[in-house]
């Protein structure tokens, strides 16, 4: 037998598997490049060393490779160093967390900084991201952990505190104190995570806030604000949810340029309370806003030593008031609708809220992927296309309130892991979705919709915009039914993975993956089909039907994407040659077929000694009503033994030839699907 190699199915279904137990939950996170804290923690311990991260070193690569890159005169003279070199008494978290930690350096990540600083207005959700227990006091090894939700499961990211220097101050984010170091250290692991420092430059707030809390993030345009937003973002903050805000910028010259009354345009900043306060008689609203900068703040209404506070009761500019240059400051509503121009809110998801709290999200995820020549068909500008993209059908059940049709949803489109690739020279690609409702006779088929259905039917509704962010999302009302929504970048041809991400407010929808249909499985089928028979005339096929075609895919598929590459093809090409000289060697007799003891024989050369019950189940289950094996059968049969044999060597992870599945796990496995599927006769019930 060849060397056992988990398939891609396996291997999927084995990860399935470990967070259907809990994996990638934020008490369970998975562990980044497999380094696990605690034990590497309590090596350093015993060997009274501080830790040294090999897989973030403190070299050029970790800063960046263009603007932050080893030729840069911003990176020219900076040293590595760990916080009890750069002060006599470093702390973790001094006092709490506060917004006041979080000062930008010499990285555009104000985005990431405004994300954090409104983390700490909530200390459950601060400590999801920062563990409890860390500091430079007893037990100190140079090495810390931070936790970040990325593309649906919580990541555990190990760090040492080497932090780099220049002039002899930290070069990016740190506290305005300048003795504590959580912010830095958070900063650093994210840095990480993404592949460098230089990763983190330029980005939306909402995507910091998704990072920190897997919630879903919705904008308004506050030219167009809805008439209730004040009491809306007074309930997101109530909820705990995190809040940013930003001035568009009309010119590349108005990149962080400093308006006349001292707002930043094109800057991240956060939203941390709203208050209503009496002024000369009258109810007016406030808003409190940070600059992740730490300084730089509003000079109009309200700012911090504005005229408009000494009409306002003194227990209450007491309490709301603050002088200092601390990058925070007050404004009013009209201001702000007047001066901003986007708002940001991040609703938590299930997992994030309180015990108590009544609304929680309902939501269902799934991962998908564009690829060239197969699922990659671009926007609806492209019908020609269009259709191969994946597709998933949401079924919505319950009506907002008695008496009327429509349900409320939201639906979140994000791709994966762009950030990683700008060292490539690729960034964002344009995403965007649309969503068609469907007839019953077409949805009890479950079958992805082909190009005849987009060109007779409009979309119920889609994306407000196809743009470059890391994610698109919009909020829908539709009457309840059953729904496709398919998911596509602008132009067809490209490549990337995603998330989608479906919530309610109600326990209504129900989302699945429709089956694809690649044009390589028919490929497959005719090229395979085509071969076999132009090679040996004497055997006696009709070609490899879609059956064999499927169990092929299954086996080969060692990426888990339910199509073959070249490179898997010419693999699983290489195997059907090596099963048609097997099977030539054994049929004795030359008639093109295998009788049942030349199939005995031709199994033990091909590797496997089955005993006498399963030997008895395969000429069941492949041989024609004469006993004989075609070609055709054969090569499934073959393919479908390798598979088992992998699948279960994948799962038997004690390797102590036995695994224990449950009816759900068995349902999931590939091997038992196919069994159970095909020929029933044979198959006891």
């Amino acid at each position: 037998m060849e060397p056992i190699y988990a398939t891609g199915m396996a291997a999927k279904l084995r990860s399935q598997w470990d967070r259907d137990a809990g994996l990638g939950q934020n008490h369970n996170a998975v562990k980044l490049l497999g380094q696990d804290y605690e034990s590497l923690r309590s090596q350093c311990q015993q060997t009274r060393t501080l830790f040294e991260d090999p897989l973030f070193p403190t070299s050029a690569s970790s800063l960046g490779f263009n603007e932050l890159g080893p030729r840069s005169s911003k990176t020219h003279g900076v040293r590595w160093m760990r916080p009890t070199e750069i002060c006599m008494r470093p702390q973790f978290i001094m006092d709490g967390a506060t917004r006041t930690d979080i000062c930008q350096g010499s990285l555009g990540d104000c985005w990431l900084l405004a994300a954090i600083a409104s983390l700490t207005l909530n200390d459950d959700l601060l400590h999801r991201v920062v563990p409890h227990g860390q500091s430079f006091d007893g037990g100190y090894a140079g090495i810390f952990h931070f936790q970040f939700w990325q593309f649906g499961e919580w990541v555990d990211v190990v760090i040492d505190d080497r932090l780099p220097v220049k002039d002899g101050k930290l070069l990016f984010v740190h506290s305005a104190e300048g003795g504590e170091f959580w912010s830095a250290l958070l900063e650093k692991a994210y840095a990480k995570l993404n592949g460098c420092y230089e990763a983190l430059s330029g980005g939306s707030t909402s995507e910091g806030f998704e990072d920190f809390t897997g919630g879903v993030t919705e904008m308004y345009e506050l030219k167009k604000a809805p008439a209730d937003l004040f009491s809306i973002i007074g309930r997101a903050i109530e909820r705990g949810s995190l809040l940013g805000c930003s001035i568009d910028i009309t010119s590349k010259f108005d990149q962080e340029a400093v308006t006349f009354k001292k707002l930043v345009k094109g800057h991240a900043y956060s939203v941390t309370a709203v208050e209503e306060v009496v002024y000369r008689g009258n109810m007016t609203k406030l808003v409190r806003i940070r600059n992740p900068w730490g300084e730089v703040e509003w000079t109009g209404a309200w700012s911090d030593d504005s005229r408009e506070w000494d009409n306002v009761d003194r227990s209450v500019r007491g309490r709301l008031q603050n002088r200092s240059e601390d990058g925070e400051f007050w404004m009013s509503f009209s201001d702000f609708l007047r001066e901003f121009s986007r708002l940001e809110i991040c609703n938590l998801t299930a997992d994030a809220l309180q015990a108590g709290q009544v609304k929680k999200w309902s939501t269902s995820l799934y991962q998908g992927e564009w690829r060239r020549g197969s699922t990659a068909g671009g926007c609806r500008n492209f019908p020609a296309t269009f259709w191969i993209n994946p597709q998933f059908k949401v079924t919505l059940k319950h009506p907002d309130s008695p008496g009327q049709s429509d349900c409320s949803f939201l639906v979140a489109l994000m791709q994966k892991d762009r950030r990683k690739k700008r060292r490539e020279g690729q960034d964002m690609e344009t995403i965007g979705f649309a969503i068609y409702e469907v007839r019953e006779q077409i949805s009890l088929s479950g079958v992805h919709l082909k190009r005849d259905f987009f060109l007779t039917n409009a979309s119920s509704a889609r994306s407000e915009l196809f743009i470059n962010l890391r994610e698109v999302s919009s909020r829908f009302q539709l009457p309840a039914g059953e729904y496709i929504i398919v998911p596509s970048t602008f132009e067809p041809q490209k490549e990337a993975d995603f998330v989608l991400r479906v919530f309610s407010e109600k326990p209504q929808h129900h989302m699945t993956p429709l089956n694809e249909v690649s044009d390589r499985s028919h490929f497959l089928r005719a090229h395979l089909c085509c071969v076999s028979l132009c090679t040996d005339k004497d055997l006696k096929t009709d070609g490899f039907g879609k059956e064999s075609c499927r169990s092929m895919i299954n086996l080969m598929d060692t990426d888990g994407s339910g199509k073959l590459g070249l490179t898997e093809f010419h693999v699983l090409w290489e195997k059907v040659k090596r099963y048609l000289q097997i099977f030539r060697d054994h049929d004795v007799d030359k008639s093109g077929t295998m009788s049942s003891y030349e199939m005995r024989r031709a199994l033990e050369a091909a590797g496997f000694k089955l005993n006498n019950h399963l030997f008895q189940l395969i000429i069941l289950r492949y041989t024609e009503e004469d006993l004989s094996v075609d070609f055709d059968n054969f090569v499934t049969c073959l393919v479908r033994l390798e598979t088992m044999f992998k699948t279960f060597k994948t799962l038997d992870t004690d390797a102590d030839g036995f695994i224990s599945l449950t009816f759900f796990q068995v349902s999931l496995t590939p091997t038992f699907q196919h069994t159970a599927n095909t020929h029933p006769k044979h198959v006891e019930r």
